[in-house]
């Protein structure tokens, strides 16, 4: 097995989701939105085979893999990962059932296998973040009820691109409580570029506004058939409740076909950690970053 890499374009999305959409793999990290976005970051580069995915990244001068397949990962596709890494392999972004599938191969390489909790993603059952039902979500319907009751006339709606330049004036608010830094330039860049390409992304948004004005803002497109990836949420911290608010009304107003909402990672700031652990996720997934040598 050979494989041929290429730089990731818009060109690659049929292709790609024809395997992504149905592999069953909620993984934020295959919404191939998020990778179009990040693509100028990690250099991003892909390879599809039949029901298979191979992305190759290069970041601190390293090479490292991802790989989507609704089938086992194989010896084959190992030893050409391998060829391709022109030394030791690393794979990123696995989940804990592929991390196991690769433990039969224990007597052919050597494997170290390294959890990363920062990096789990938050998945939730989209009927339960747009309901609000039951006593452990008491807090979240009392924040909602305090909104509508302090902004009765407030209005739900759809992302759409007349909207683009609220979402950058509210992002320079949402800015103020962040410290300068190249990731925050990064994601600028990565929200022009969804922008520039909502509709070839089959990006779906929504919106918050209160007396004429954006206050929250969040967009995102299918990982799976049945479950949409939530890249990015921002909202105005003067206006209480407004984050509470999109997530509700966002998962709300999605279509149905989504049975589950991936709210990606806490990348291990204790704040977000809490805020996403108090929705209750229906799914913590795993992620593990793999180091395979191959032993004389």
């Amino acid at each position: 097995m050979t494989l041929a890499f290429h730089p990731l374009t818009l060109f690659d999305r049929e292709a790609m989701q024809a395997v992504t959409l149905p592999s069953g793999r909620r993984n934020c990290n295959y919404t191939f939105a998020n990778l179009m976005g990040w693509q100028f970051w990690y250099y991003t580069e892909v390879c599809v085979l039949e029901n298979t995915v191979a992305l190759r990244y290069t970041f601190d001068g390293q090479r490292a893999y991802m790989v989507c397949t609704s089938e086992a990962l194989s010896p084959e596709l190992i030893e050409a990962l391998f060829d391709d890494s022109n030394g030791d392999l690393t794979l990123i972004g696995l989940e804990d059932s592929q991390v196991e599938q690769l433990s039969m191969f224990n007597g052919q390489w050597s494997i170290s296998v390294e959890p990363l909790r920062d990096q789990y993603d938050y998945i939730y059952r989209r009927s339960d973040l747009a309901t609000l039902h039951g006593r452990h979500l008491d807090a979240k319907r009392n924040h909602i009820h305090r909104f509508r009751a302090e902004h009765p006339d407030f209005e739900y709606r759809p992302l759409t691109p007349e909207f683009f330049d609220e979402c950058r004036r509210l992002t320079e608010i949402w800015q103020e409580f962040k410290a300068a830094s190249d990731t925050i330039d990064a994601e600028h860049r990565v929200m022009e570029t969804i922008f520039s390409n909502w509709d070839a992304l089959g990006m779906i948004g929504g919106s918050i506004f209160v007396d004429g004005r954006m206050v929250a803002f969040t967009y995102g497109s299918a990982v799976t058939t049945d479950t949409f990836d939530v890249c990015v949420e921002k909202a105005d911290r003067h206006v209480e409740g407004a984050f509470t608010i999109i997530n509700q009304q966002f998962a709300e107003h999605l279509p149905e076909q989504y049975i589950y909402l991936n709210r990606e990672e806490d990348m291990g700031i204790p704040g977000l950690r809490q805020a996403k652990l108090s929705y209750h996720p229906e799914i913590l997934l795993t992620y593990n970053v793999v180091h395979i040598t191959k032993i004389d």
